[in-house]
């Protein structure tokens, strides 16, 4: 397996784990171990696709990752207050 198979694997990881943890009440949508997870895991599977040429996921990712910066900045935001 490359280095670059596991970056893709850990994002994968990061995306569902985000997801699932989210969906059993483990964790909330608008905390940031969940924009965290989902931005990690964007940014990991964004490097794994431009690797594999995979554009269309290219794509999906940037915007999840572009979804998430927004949430990581709010929550930063309120606990500054």
């Amino acid at each position: 397996m490359e280095f670059n198979d596991v970056l893709g694997w850990l994002g994968s990881f990061c995306v569902v784990a985000a997801y699932g943890l989210n969906s059993f009440q483990k964790i909330k949508s608008d905390s940031l171990i969940f924009y965290g997870m989902n931005l990690v895991g964007g940014i990991l599977l964004i490097v794994f696709s431009i690797y594999k040429e995979a554009y269309p996921n290219v794509f999906i990712n940037v915007v999840w990752v572009i979804i998430a910066i927004p949430g990581v900045i709010k929550v930063f935001q309120k606990t500054e207050r």
